[in-house]
């Protein structure tokens, strides 16, 4: 009896280990993603050493230093692009009060129009 007990747990172990590695075989990314979520809720929940901080905390200044030096970069390159383009802050408000004024007169033309031709007799 205790043999065909053993039996029947190696045999659900091997299924299982099958089952796996073809789960892992048609889609690996996902197994990735999980086994990346699994990693980031074990390593929130474990307190950091003394050790641990000592050694990480210059590479989080670097990197959140390297961080913001790339945004700065990126910002400074954006606005000099549109710069070149003439988008800059007083080229866009220009353009604003143009378009103001036009429709304004689009406006005061239209009801002049409208005043008129309501006064006219047919």
């Amino acid at each position: 009896m205790m043999t065909k007990t053993k039996d029947h747990a190696q045999g659900a172990a091997h299924d299982a280990a099958r089952r796996t590695a073809e789960t892992i075989e048609s889609n690996p990314l996902a197994i990735l993603a999980g086994g990346l979520a699994v990693g980031a809720l074990v390593g929130a929940l474990l307190p950091r050493s003394e050790r641990e901080k000592e050694l990480l905390a210059p590479l989080g200044k670097e990197l959140g230093a390297r961080a913001r030096a790339a945004t700065d970069a990126a910002k400074d390159a954006g606005k000099s692009e549109l710069e070149e383009l003439g988008l800059t802050k007083g080229a866009a408000k220009d353009q604003a009060k143009s378009l103001f004024q036009g429709v304004a007169r689009a406006i005061g033309n239209a009801g002049t129009a409208a005043a008129k031709q309501a006064t006219t007799k047919p």
